[in-house]
């Protein structure tokens, strides 16, 4: 049987030692089992000695990137034979090869992932780190923002957050003093309209909402600019209109499309579009299931279709 690994993803001074601390006096996790706290960077916040002891854990040091190796942490589960591990990563090492580590032990399996963030800082490390931002979020199933204050944009930190990784948990904790907050998104246009006008830079954003919240576009039109994508296997009738998006580098660029049905389009028109056209689209947008999102979704219903010029950068950004 493998043991259960926790692993904690962050930036220094994110939190996530006093995140793991918490943790173990949390009455779900304070079991008793015998616990390995293997710990990548040394912050301002330390262990306290009494409480691992208390929570019958036992504390280990990898300083060195080259040194968190698959043959590393056997040695250590021979030496303490612990029934879990709760690993706190150093935020500047990469990801995939720390995971592909654990992996490589056949000893241990990455029960869940976790991205500490600290709210004050996480704008300046996303100007300036973002490709490793990004890579902590494509790999964790939660993320907690903490340190948040009343005035920040945390639906805007939350949609960059979950840009590349939309089945990403996101919640907010609140600096101390402060009472939690709705975290509502900040949209470029008026949700409560019938119509839309979507703005080219504006895509990502409607894009996210839309398939975070379909509910809140049935029934309404949109107009936007889009590229066309219509995959030989796709049905008669149906293309994907989207765009490209970049969430950190050149090398990280995905299409971001919604399902388009064209029963309301005259066939010369249809027969025109090809694959990677850019359009001018009309559309009246349904809250409805679909295969291709394996639930509820955003799926549109094309009125008025016209070719257009591409835009001067073709990309959106997060």
């Amino acid at each position: 049987m493998e043991i259960p690994v926790y692993l904690f993803l962050g930036f220094l001074e994110s939190g996530k030692t006093t995140f793991i601390q918490d943790t173990l006096q949390e009455e779900y996790f304070a079991d008793g089992q015998k616990t390995l706290i293997i710990s990548c960077e040394e912050g301002e916040e330390e262990y306290e000695d009494e409480l691992l002891k208390e929570a019958n854990c036992v504390l280990e040091m990898i300083e060195d990137e080259e040194d968190f190796t698959a043959d590393t942490l056997k040695m250590l589960l021979k030496q303490h034979t612990p029934e879990r591990v709760m690993i706190e990563y150093n935020g500047m090492w990469n990801v995939a090869d720390g995971i592909d580590a654990i992996q490589d032990t056949n000893m241990l399996e990455v029960y869940q992932t976790i991205a500490m963030i600290d709210a004050t800082t996480f704008q300046v490390y996303m100007n300036n780190m973002r490709s490793l931002g990004v890579e902590m979020f494509k790999y964790s199933e939660m993320a907690i923002m903490n340190r948040c204050t009343p005035e920040m944009d945390l639906g805007s930190f939350r949609r960059m957050i979950r840009s590349g990784n939309r089945q990403l948990q996101v919640m907010f904790e609140m600096a101390e003093g402060y009472e939690d907050v709705s975290v509502e998104e900040s949209l470029p246009y008026d949700i409560e309209s019938n119509y839309i006008e979507l703005e080219d830079d504006d895509f990502g954003i409607w894009f996210m909402d839309a398939m975070d919240h379909p509910e809140r576009y049935d029934g309404k039109e949109i107009h936007m600019k889009t590229i066309v994508c219509k995959p030989p296997e796709f049905p008669k009738g149906m293309i994907i209109p989207g765009r490209f998006a970049m969430t950190c580098c050149a090398d990280d660029i995905q299409f971001l499309g919604v399902i388009c049905k064209m029963e309301h389009v005259k066939s010369s028109t249809m027969k025109a579009v090809k694959n990677r056209d850019w359009i001018m689209l009309t559309a009246k947008i349904a809250c409805e299931y679909s295969e291709e999102y394996e639930g509820k979704g955003p799926v549109l219903y094309a009125t008025r279709m016209e070719r257009a010029e591409k835009p001067e950068d073709d990309l959106i950004y997060f």
